[in-house]
This record gives structure tokens, C-alpha cells and sequence, in this order.
């Protein structure tokens, strides 16, 4: 591995529900995290094709992009309707993220979330030997951890939760949540985002199994010893800051700048779903203006929002209404030459969106609840060191605990979202470098491959 953890000699089989196969595919966080491991280790990833198809192969597709392989399934369209919009995306994303009013309980979704899981299995154990290390990513897969280990399989195994894990009472509204945790402490470590993800597992398990707690993080729980590991997600940093001084990010700033004048960004990018507080940062926004009619046309808010999940019901009807927000603040404050809110439902290229960061005076980052929130490091990667943005974080995001120089707000209130933004606006440079300074030095020393090294390291430890 490159970044020499000692388990150097086993191979990597990660399991993800989306791969980066494709040269397109490489820039995300997963994939630059990955790569170098699964290509040095002649590794392979198992995930989904993004194939719907009338008649699925139950065998996976091989292929090999630059050393690294891959292992590729298709769905049908009830499996990808049961399993990804069902239970995947209709059940555990708003249970875990504090949405139980927006959950779906239907019984048909679990059925083929099991069935999914069941088909990833079997793949990992066609591929994978008992010298191999298996990580599987994302709750997806909750249940493959179980299915594993009651197939046979003895090797290595660890779970990464990219999304929060909720108080224990959350967490028990799921049907089948005993059955969800068992897939879960199957596993020889699980990784989870920030203490307070850690602390609502422990206390889980320790409420409804007896989980006995270890030194060093780990647990008993029942028959298995698991690992329950803090490990914060970060990003390619020093790629990210020098994209954003690459030629697409100067011409995408460039393009702003022309519709701005010399008018201050507030900026959001956010895929539009509603964990991510966007009608609460619109409200606040609105709240700013109201409060302070000599803002009016000093300031312009740009919000970058692509549609995700545009087929479940709760996102459609979200989509309108945020248009509609977006309508009626620009109407009641916008002027001839003035747009208070410009709302871009569509997404751009990684370097674009480095240069509009960069070019930003404050970033609004408010989700009612997220795993981490990578824009916040992000936002911080592409500034100016002389003359830096601020950046407005949630107290409910993941990177607060890490971010905590960033202004701190509830993101469910309207006055504090307008007050941050009236003092990100007039905060002093001394003041923005030294909180960026401190940003910027957490987000380069905590950055994708230290994660990557913190998470695989913790195999030492596991009896071989």
C-alpha cells in the first residue's frame, strides 16, 4: 500500500454500491481513497453495474481499469425499486437521519434489500480468499457482515457508515433493526464517522445485546469481538486546492463574477435532499434581507442544488418547494438590477465548483443532520490563503467536530443562518485568516489517505 499500513501483503476487496469504474468516476472521495490501495494490493471492488435489466445475470462481470479490478452486478427493476429506492433510500436514510416521519415501512423492501445483500455475499465469496481483507461501505450492506460469516467465511472483515448512526430509540423504529445490528457486530471493525455515530452504536448494543465494552474501542457482543472506530472521512485536499486555480476554476469564477459585479458570494452546494436544510437556509437568507435593507444588492446567494432521488416522492416535493422559496424571496426583495437568490437546480464539474468556492465570500453548509459533509472541507481546500472565505457549518454535520473554528449555527433557526451571514460578510481578514488557518490545518493533516491508513491499520489488531 502506499500509505505502508502494515497489512500490506493481504489483498483489498472493497464492496460499494456505486464503484469508480470508468475514468469518469475517479474524482470522487471513495474512489481517491481507494485506488491506490486496491491497485498496489492487485485488489478488487464489487458493486453495482448501474445496469437495470429485464433478466439479471446472478454472476458478476469482471474487468480491470489500470491494475485495479472489478467485480460488477446488474439489477433487475424490482430488485433496484425494493432494495435502492425501497429500503436503502426510503427507510435507512431517513431513519438514520432522524426522518422517521418520511420512512416507509413496507415489508416488500426488506425482502429485496435481503436478496441484494444475499447476491453480494455470495460474489465476495466467489472472489475472495481467507487471506484477503474485505471492507464494505455504507448501509447498503448492513446485513452482508452476517451473511459472511454464516456462509464461513473466517477472513477479515470491517464496515465503514459513510451516514450518522442515530440515538439507540431512532434506531429501533427500523422493524428489523436487531437483524440490521447483527450484520453489523459480525464485522472485525466499524468505522463510523464522529464520536456522537460511536457513542449512539455502543450504547445500542449495550442496551439491547449486552455488549460488554474492551479496551482500546473494542466490544463483546455476544459470540464476536468488534471494533467500533472514530474515523473521520476526509478529502484529497492538495488536489482539491489546486484545482481551485486550474483554468475551469478561473473560468467558472470568471462567468460568476460577470452576473456578480463586485457584489460578495454566499455560496451552497448541496444534492437536493431534505437532510440538507436547504427551505431553512432559503428562510434564513430571506430573514437577512428583511432584517437588513442595507444588505440589498450588496450581497447575492448562489445555490448550487442538483436533484437526486428525483423518482421518491419527498424529493419532488421538495424541488418545488424550494422553487417556489426561491420565487417569492426574489420577488419580495430583488430589484431590476439585483437578484437576492439565484438557485441552480443542476450540477457542475469538480473544478467549476472549486473556483465558485474559491471565489466566495462565506459558504453556507447547514444540514439538519449528515454523516460528515465533505463541502465544508472542500470549500476550505480552495481558498485564498490572503484573503479567505468563512465557512458556516451546522452543528448537526459531522465535520463540526473536527471544524470548529467555522461559525457554528442551528441550522434550524432562521435568525441565527442570517446573523452568521451578516458576520461572515463583515468579519475583519485577520479574523478569516486565522480561522481558515486552522481549518486548512486540520483538513491536510485528517485528509483522505489518513483515513484510509486509520481505518485499514485497525486490522492489526484483529487475530489473524
Amino acid at each position: 500500500m502506499t500509505d505502508q499500513t502494515s497489512s500490506q501483503a493481504s489483498r483489498l476487496i472493497a464492496v460499494s454500491n456505486r464503484t469508480a469504474a470508468g475514468q469518469e468516476s475517479r474524482a470522487g472521495g471513495l474512489a481517491v481513497a481507494l485506488w491506490d490501495t486496491l491497485a498496489d494490493t492487485r485488489g478488487l471492488w464489487i458493486g453495482w453495474s448501474g445496469r437495470i435489466l429485464d433478466f439479471p445475470s446472478s454472476r458478476a462481470k469482471r474487468s480491470e481499469e489500470d491494475g485495479v479490478e472489478f467485480a460488477l452486478t446488474d439489477y433487475s427493476r424490482d430488485q433496484y425499486d425494493g432494495f435502492y429506492l425501497g429500503y436503502a433510500n426510503s427507510v435507512l436514510w431517513p431513519v438514520m437521519h432522524n426522518r422517521i416521519d418520511l420512512a416507509v415501512f413496507d415489508s416488500a423492501f426488506y425482502r429485496y434489500y435481503v436478496e441484494i445483500n444475499e447476491k453480494f455475499a455470495d460474489i465476495v465469496q466467489q472472489q475472495a480468499t481467507p487471506s484477503d481483507i474485505v471492507w464494505v461501505h455504507d448501509y447498503h450492506f448492513l446485513l452482508l457482515g452476517d451473511m459472511l460469516r454464516e456462509d464461513g467465511w473466517t477472513g477479515k472483515c470491517g464496515f465503514f457508515l459513510h451516514i450518522p448512526f442515530p440515538a439507540p430509540e431512532v434506531f429501533r423504529a427500523i422493524p428489523q433493526h436487531r437483524k440490521l445490528a447483527r450484520g453489523l457486530f459480525a464485522y472485525d471493525v466499524v468505522g463510523l464517522q464522529c464520536g456522537k455515530d460511536l457513542a449512539n452504536l455502543a450504547q445500542y448494543l449495550e442496551e439491547e445485546f449486552g455488549a460488554e465494552e474492551l479496551p482500546d474501542g473494542r466490544f463483546r457482543v455476544e459470540d464476536r469481538i468488534v471494533h467500533l472506530l472514530h474515523c473521520p472521512i476526509g478529502i484529497d485536499s492538495r488536489s482539491f486546492a489546486e484545482a481551485a486555480t486550474a483554468e475551469p476554476a478561473t473560468l467558472a469564477a470568471a462567468r460568476l463574477s460577470r452576473f456578480l459585479g463586485d457584489r460578495d458570494l454566499v455560496i451552497g452546494v448541496d444534492r437536493m435532499d431534505y437532510s440538507k436544510g436547504l427551505p431553512q437556509r432559503f428562510e434564513g437568507m430571506a430573514k437577512l434581507f428583511d432584517r437588513y435593507p442595507d444588505l440589498h444588492g450588496r450581497i447575492s446567494f448562489t445555490q448550487i442544488a442538483p436533484p437526486s432521488r428525483s423518482v421518491v416522492e419527498e424529493y419532488a416535493q421538495l424541488r418545488e418547494q424550494l422553487d417556489a422559496l426561491s420565487g417569492r424571496i426574489n420577488g419580495d426583495y430583488g430589484d431590476l438590477d439585483w437578484m437576492p437568490i439565484r438557485y441552480l437546480a443542476r450540477g457542475y464539474d469538480r473544478e467549476e465548483i472549486a473556483g465558485l468556492y474559491r471565489r466566495a465570500k462565506a459558504c453556507l453548509v447547514t444540514p439538519l443532520q449528515d454523516g460528515m459533509n465533505l463541502v465544508a472541507k472542500e470549500f476550505v481546500a480552495a481558498q485564498d490563503p490572503e484573503d479567505p472565505g468563512v465557512l458556516i457549518l451546522s452543528q448537526f454535520a459531522g465535520a463540526a467536530e473536527q471544524m470548529k473554528e467555522a461559525i457554528i449555527i442551528n441550522p434550524y433557526d432562521s435568525s441565527a443562518i442570517a446573523e452568521a451571514v451578516k458576520q461572515a460578510i463583515e468579519m475583519s481578514r485577520e479574523e478569516r485568516c486565522m480561522r481558515w488557518q486552522s481549518l486548512y490545518e486540520n483538513i491536510m493533516s485528517q485528509d483522505i489517505h489518513w483515513w484510509r491508513t486509520r481505518f485499514l491499520t485497525a486490522f492489526d489488531e484483529v487475530p489473524a
